[in-house]
């Protein structure tokens, strides 16, 4: 059955972010998966939407689909997720000025390119934050630019005019890649552009980065915009709150075929398993799929005889489900 938005009990809903990859050792590993679970429950489900876009999008299919979880309509590359921290975090402004949430990451230079390196794998220590955070507010705030920390290590709240319209990439998107597709290059962005290579420079000179090279950690040597724009006016509640599971994240990104595959057999006998048996006992479930260019939102339909046939005897194996992605 399907729940209409009257009904009492909302369903259960998860996300699954790199549900599917297009990187080659990780596309390379999608006809060994053997996922029984996740077979079985996208039998007693239908796609009842999809959300198809490019895979150079700034936004990626995951935080399109957990933005219209919280009822957020942004273009590409404005989803206010600095913002909608920002108004969690009850700050001033938060409601009606534009924010973005800056990353401290590294920049590995090379012969001919530039690639970002993924801030979470940063072992970034509360004490560097603070001693950075010091260091930086100045120069942000000669650009108008208002910082705030937030109880991640190396992750800042920003505001500024700045970003009210500002487009940038999620990291997800630019994680292991070159960075000149996904670095904002308009005029609006000039600022930034400056702002950067200041930071560089800070950052090059900075103690906390000496002492993280003698431990063997790489040096924090710039920083990542993202999550720009204004909340609406009012904000909307999300109407379902899902989960999101993020366990794929890391060996998709680093394109680890083999991490992924055992990442995947994980979540078959856990979370899937988990909302395979809700959908036994009657309960509704949803399950959004996200790949690098599609997200498929599956939910519980009405069936008729032919249809409840054909879903158990005409399955489609949930390798042909996640290529699609």
């Amino acid at each position: 059955m399907s729940l209409s938005p009257g009904d009492a009990s909302p369903p259960h809903a998860l996300i699954l972010p790199f549900a599917g990859r297009l990187t080659v050792a990780c596309r390379a590993a999608l006809p060994t998966l053997q996922l029984p679970q996740l077979e079985a429950l996208l039998a007693r489900l239908a796609v009842q939407d999809e959300d198809a876009q490019d895979d150079d999008t700034l936004s990626p299919p995951h935080e399109r689909a957990l933005a219209r979880a919280w009822g957020l309509q942004a273009g590409d590359g404005l989803l206010p997720w600095a913002a909608l921290e920002a108004q969690q975090a009850d700050l001033p402004g938060a409601r009606d000025a534009a924010w973005g949430l800056v990353t401290l990451c590294h920049w590995q230079v090379g012969m001919s390119e530039v690639v970002l390196g993924d801030p979470a794998r940063m072992a970034i220590e509360p004490a560097e934050a603070d001693a950075l955070l010091a260091a930086a507010r100045p120069f942000f705030e000669e650009d108008g630019i208002a910082l705030f920390a937030t109880a991640r290590p190396g992750h800042w709240l920003a505001r500024s005019a700045l970003f009210d319209g500002l487009a940038t990439a999620s990291p997800d998107r630019a994680i292991g890649q070159p960075l000149a597709q996904w670095l904002p290059m308009s005029d609006a962005a000039r600022p930034l552009r400056r702002l950067q290579n200041e930071m560089q420079m800070l950052l090059y000179t900075t103690r906390v980065n000496d002492e993280r090279t003698a431990r063997g950690l790489l040096p924090i040597n710039s920083f990542w915009l993202s999550g720009t724009g204004r909340l609406p006016s009012p904000p909307q509640a999300a109407s379902v709150a899902p989960a999101v599971e993020r366990s794929l994240r890391d060996a998709a990104l680093q394109d680890d075929g083999d991490a992924w595959a055992r990442a995947w057999q994980a979540l078959d006998a856990g979370p899937i398993a988990d909302l395979l048996a809700r959908s036994r006992r009657g309960e509704a479930v949803v399950l959004t799929l996200c790949g690098d260019r599609v997200a498929q939102r599956w939910a519980p339909v009405r069936r008729g005889l032919v249809q409840r046939f054909l879903s158990r005897f005409g399955r489609q194996r949930p390798s042909s489900v996640l290529e699609q992605l």
